[in-house]
C-alpha cells in the first residue's frame, strides 16, 4: 500500500504544519534519510528543471518506499507518456507544472489510473507498492492515495484555478510563484499587489474546494497555509554555508 502518501494526506487533513523540500540540482539516495532525520514531511525530486536520470530517480523513490517516507516528483510536463513514465519510477505523488485546464487533469487521470477508469500501463519500480496486481488493489491501495498537485503558473491557470481545485484528481492546489509572477509582469516581486491578489485568488480556490494550498514559504503566508516547501537543496546549503562562515568570522562579510 502507498502508506507514505496515505499518512501525508492524513496529516494535511489534520491541519498540522506539513513541510518539505525540493531537490533540483542535488539529488542522491541518502537525501531521503537526511530529510527524514531532519523531521521533514516530504521530498520532491524535480525533473522539470533537474538533470536527473531515470535510474537515479528510481533509486531515490526506492529508498523512500523502503524508509516509508514520501518522495514526490515534479514532472517535465503533463503529457501522458511523461506521466506514465514518471509514475513507473515509483514516487508516491506528482507535482504537475503549468496546469491551466481541467482537460490536462483529465488526461493526467488517464495516465495515472488503471482501466476502466484510466489508461495506465504499469511497470517498473511503481509496481513495488503493491502485494498483487488485481485491479481492486490498484484502485484501493494505490490510486486513492496517490498525491497529485497541479501548479498554477500561468494567467490562464489563474483564471481557471477554481475548476482545477475541485477536479477529483487534485490533492492540493500548488503555486508556481516565480513563473506566475513573470506571467503577471512582476517578476520577481512577491510584494507586488497584482501578485498578492493572484495568490489570494488561488488560496480562495483551494479553500472553496476544501483542499490545501501548496506553496513556498517565501511567499506571504497566512495561518491557513500549512502545506509548505522551505526551499531547494542547493539554496539551503548555500545559505547554511554563508551563515556558518559569517558566524565563525564574527559576522564579518570578509
Amino acid at each position: 500500500m502507498l502508506n507514505p502518501a496515505k499518512r501525508l494526506r492524513e496529516k494535511l487533513a489534520s491541519n498540522e504544519m506539513v513541510i518539505g523540500v525540493m531537490a533540483i540540482d542535488h539529488v542522491w539516495p541518502r537525501l531521503v534519510e537526511l530529510c527524514q532525520q531532519s523531521g521533514l514531511d516530504y521530498l520532491i525530486v524535480d525533473r522539470e528543471h533537474g538533470p536527473h536520470s531515470d535510474e537515479l530517480v528510481a533509486q531515490v523513490c526506492q529508498v523512500g518506499r523502503l524508509a516509508d517516507f514520501p518522495v514526490l516528483m515534479r514532472t517535465v510536463s503533463c503529457e501522458m507518456s511523461e506521466l506514465r513514465r514518471a509514475v513507473d519510477l515509483g514516487p508516491c505523488g506528482l507535482i504537475l507544472p503549468a496546469v491551466d485546464s481541467i482537460e490536462q487533469l483529465d488526461a493526467a487521470r488517464d495516465a495515472l489510473w488503471m482501466p476502466p477508469r484510466g489508461k495506465r500501463r504499469p511497470g517498473g519500480f511503481g509496481n513495488q507498492w503493491l502485494d498483487d496486481f488485481n485491479y481492486e488493489t490498484w484502485r484501493d491501495d494505490f490510486e486513492q492515495y496517490f498525491i497529485v498537485i497541479p501548479q498554477i503558473e500561468t494567467k490562464l491557470g489563474l483564471e481557471r484555478a477554481a475548476d482545477i481545485a475541485v477536479h477529483p484528481l487534485t490533492t492540493a492546489l500548488g503555486v508556481g510563484p516565480y513563473d506566475l509572477s513573470a506571467e503577471l509582469g512582476c517578476c520577481w516581486d512577491p510584494e507586488d499587489d497584482i501578485f498578492k491578489t493572484a495568490i489570494s485568488t488561488i488560496r480562495e480556490a483551494a479553500n472553496s474546494a476544501r483542499k490545501k494550498l501548496w506553496m513556498h514559504h517565501a511567499v506571504e503566508i497566512t495561518k491557513e497555509d500549512t502545506f509548505l516547501w522551505i526551499g531547494e537543496i542547493s539554496g539551503i546549503l548555500t545559505q547554511q554555508f554563508t551563515d556558518t562562515r559569517a558566524r565563525l568570522q564574527g559576522g564579518s562579510s570578509q
